[in-house]
């Protein structure tokens, strides 16, 4: 662990962000260049003693899984993120097809979107990174580990996942879900996760058994999404996608026409997000 190094890199990165680049209000009387160390702490999830002590040269090399969440906070692309990894002294990750690692121009644009749910998802639809209305319409999508952190997984898998969708809309979601993840087994191939995905649910979800067995390529989304919120009712919204040019990463921000039930339905979301503790 090369700590003169690392705090220099931790400490450069932090001071080239603003907090218009994360999203975050600009405090009255800054005292720092970039952004401060508490809001590094708060962006990775951890507390500010801990980051601060990285910066300023002590305590223990941090592990793997902090080091993904700092590299998540500074917002790094890839290669800082390894650089990174190098640094604390380990192995850079493996770069795969498929990386929790959010793109940096997915995750540029999503910290813009403050007045709008939004959300980054990888091709096996697990939600990496949601923004704090997206956590007040479809709520925590980001806590599940394993298989289940895939929708997709957790759709044949957990009937209670399907409620943020009308029960009429059922059908069409699930065969979604199932072209979704034939399309990523053909892209990540026979060793990938989505195969031992698929493997599952052929094991487990007579639906999903027969579904894949109808070898649909293409179900449209669709841009017009129907979410059923517990206290709002149903809201008619716009569903846009940005893809990376990989296509392993999607944005997806929801959206309604003004002038429409759908968008005072979001309005009265805000207010109630800023009213819970996932709104933060």
């Amino acid at each position: 662990m090369d700590r003169d190094q690392l705090a220099h890199f931790l400490r450069t990165r932090r001071e080239a962000l603003q907090p218009e680049d994360v999203g975050l209000p600009r405090r009255p009387r800054r005292r720092s260049a970039g952004l401060s160390r508490d809001e590094v702490a708060v962006l990775s999830g951890m507390s500010t003693d801990y980051y601060s002590r990285l910066e300023q040269r002590r305590g223990p090399t941090p592990s793997e899984q902090m080091l993904a969440a700092i590299a998540q906070g500074l917002r790094l692309s890839l290669d800082e993120r390894d650089h990174l990894f190098r640094l604390a002294g380990h192995n850079a990750p493996t770069r795969i097809l498929r990386s929790d690692h959010v793109s940096q121009g997915l995750m540029r644009v999503l910290d813009r979107l403050t007045d709008t749910p939004a959300l980054v998802m990888s091709d096996l639809g697990e939600t990496l990174v949601q923004n704090w209305l997206a956590t007040a319409l479809l709520g925590d999508q980001t806590g599940f580990t394993g298989l289940a952190r895939s929708s997709g997984y957790r759709w044949f898998t957990d009937p209670a996942s399907r409620a943020i969708y009308p029960e009429a809309d059922h059908d069409h979601h699930a065969r979604v879900q199932v072209a979704a993840l034939r399309a990523a087994l053909v892209r990540n191939g026979p060793s990938s996760r989505a195969r031992t995905m698929v493997d599952r649910l052929l094991a487990v979800s007579p639906e999903f058994t027969a579904l894949w067995e109808q070898h649909e390529v293409v179900v449209r989304r669709g841009e017009h999404k129907r979410i059923a919120h517990p206290e709002l009712g149903v809201l008619d919204l716009h569903c846009q996608v940005l893809h990376t040019d990989s296509q392993d990463q999607i944005l997806l921000v929801y959206t309604a026409s003004p002038g429409t039930e759908g968008y005072e339905k979001l309005r009265l979301l805000s207010v109630l997000g800023s009213n819970t503790p996932t709104a933060s």
